[in-house]
């Protein structure tokens, strides 16, 4: 079964940090570009970043460069978001996907996709 678990949301304070975790199962993690993106309520899904299959790519919104950062650990078939200096606009459903290709920010160029996790930033 093809499957994208994601973890680590919770609640957190502006200007904290947080670690999301997306775990892979079912097909070649090594062979696939990973991106996250990020749904608020009342909004469009939006790309947050992406990662090619060896890492060796990145790609990242322009509102999380600097604060956010993608890797993966192909060996764990695990791919992780630090993101720091967290903003209020930064609340937002996020998604872990998957796509056999380059990174792209379209969501419609990925093929699989995680439940979520729910991120809030509140004070």
């Amino acid at each position: 079964q093809v499957q994208l678990v994601e973890s680590g949301g919770g609640l957190v304070q502006p200007g904290g940090s947080l670690t999301l975790s997306c775990a892979a199962s079912g097909r070649s993690f090594s062979s696939e570009t990973m991106g996250w993106f990020r749904q608020a309520p009342g909004k469009a899904r939006e790309f947050v970043t992406a990662i090619s299959y060896r890492g060796g790519t990145t790609l990242y919104a322009d509102s999380v460069k600097g604060r956010f950062t993608i890797s993966r650990d192909n060996a764990k078939n695990t791919v992780y978001l630090q993101m720091n200096s967290l903003k209020l606009e930064d609340t937002a459903v996020y998604y872990c996907a998957g796509r056999l290709g380059p990174p792209r920010v379209g969501a419609l160029a990925y093929d699989r996709w995680g439940q979520g996790t729910q991120v809030t930033v509140s004070s």
